[in-house]
């Protein structure tokens, strides 16, 4: 009975999701880059990591990451909205908006390299091709493939593969939210839910948090996507992009934290996969699905917004099909040389990094425009940000 709820789960929101009055919709279009990148990686690692490390706290550790993200990303949305009028502005905030693209540019590398090394791993792990060496040539030949695709078509095309792998990916969570629903009322009803305990305060859980803000990122795409959208379908699609994933993260990090205890959850890349095994046989196949659709949809949105952002960068002297080749040979690079974890760190310092500065103009603009509260909470953030940047530390 639950895999059927689970699939008719799954069937009516795609059925939804495919529906041409929504697929048509301009800022649901617009919406689909930043959802894409949000939950890209981060119901796939986030249980798993959230529920062994903070147990009982996991769902306020979660809250407070998609705060922080919104805070972010209010920052940014400032700054779409002042970008026309970047004639007014002053020397330091333009110096900073280069810096931040170009900081933006190197978590992008960093970022798809990672959504595509959770795209092998899952790919694999149910086969008996499941090696660490398969893992990243099946991440090699999805590069490659982005490659092609970006340099023959363009960002019009990588967002109609982007289009189609969101909606799938959507309803399968929507299944995996409605199997663990049912899973939390059995467990309620039997009196059997979990009480995981909160870890002790120690600097490590802080710093493994500002190591995890990549999993919460990729609102900020658009902000790169001004020849296709104009600054207030970007602002809102943003918006809802958030909210809708806060949402998602945070149903689904409270149904796990008291369905699992936390001491038995092991941390793997794949670990949901197994632990989704308990609540209804058929959704790891499921939810495999669902992380090959969320980690292309994600690299797709990154590599889309990354073309953007260097053409914007250069004055359109390196083309967005140049961009792309750029990201695939250094996604490959990391590829090889480094661990998921390792780069789930990495990535989070790039783009602490990058909302660090765009807090900082954010902060200036508002200063000069006589908002001085919300200049101060910008300059705030900018310190947070870079407080993850010296700070962030990866999972182990």
């Amino acid at each position: 009975m639950t895999d059927v709820i689970v699939v008719a789960s799954s069937l009516l929101a795609g059925f939804l999701l495919l529906l041409p009055r929504i697929r048509g919709n301009t800022l649901w279009r617009a919406t689909i880059t930043p959802l894409a990148s949000i939950i890209g990686s981060g119901f796939l690692v986030l249980g798993p990591i959230l529920t062994s490390e903070y147990g009982g706290s996991a769902p306020l550790v979660m809250a407070l990451l998609c705060l922080v993200a919104y805070g972010f990303g209010a920052a940014v949305r400032t700054n779409i909205a002042t970008i026309e009028a970047s004639a007014g502005r002053s020397r330091t905030e333009l110096w900073l908006e280069d810096a931040a693209s170009w900081a933006l540019a190197f978590a992008y590398v960093v970022s798809v390299a990672y959504y595509l090394n959770l795209f092998g791993a899952f790919a694999l792990h149910l086969t008996p091709f499941d090696s660490a060496f398969s893992a990243k040539l099946l991440t090699s030949v999805m590069l490659v493939l982005i490659l092609v695709v970006g340099w023959r078509y363009g960002f019009k095309a990588l967002e109609r593969m982007e289009s189609v792998s969101v909606s799938l990916k959507l309803a399968i969570i929507a299944g995996l939210l409605a199997g663990l629903g049912l899973f939390f009322f059995g467990l309620w009803h039997a009196g059997a839910l979990y009480d995981n305990p909160a870890p002790t305060a120690q600097w490590r859980s802080v710093a493994l948090a500002f190591g995890l803000i990549v999993t919460v990122q990729g609102f900020e795409t658009s902000r790169y996507l001004g020849r296709s959208y104009d600054a207030k379908t970007r602002i809102a699609s943003m918006r809802l992009a958030q909210w809708i994933s806060t949402a998602i993260y945070l149903v689904y990090i409270a149904l796990l934290t008291v369905g699992f205890p936390a001491s038995e959850t092991h941390l793997t890349e794949t670990a949901i996969i197994d632990m989704m095994a308990v609540v209804a046989p058929i959704l790891p196949a499921m939810l495999v699905l669902a992380a090959l659709a969320a980690q292309f949809s994600a690299a797709i949105a990154d590599t889309g917004g990354s073309g953007g952002l260097v053409f914007e960068l250069t004055g359109g002297r390196l083309t967005q099909r140049q961009a792309y080749a750029l990201l695939c040979l250094a996604g490959l690079v990391i590829t090889w040389t480094s661990g998921v974890f390792d780069i789930i760190a990495y990535a989070s310092r790039a783009f602490a990094f990058y909302y660090a500065l765009q807090s900082a103009i954010a902060a200036i603009g508002m200063r000069r425009a006589g908002a001085p509260f919300r200049a101060a909470s910008f300059f705030l953030q900018a310190v947070l940000g870079m407080a993850i940047v010296v700070f962030g530390i990866p999972a182990e």
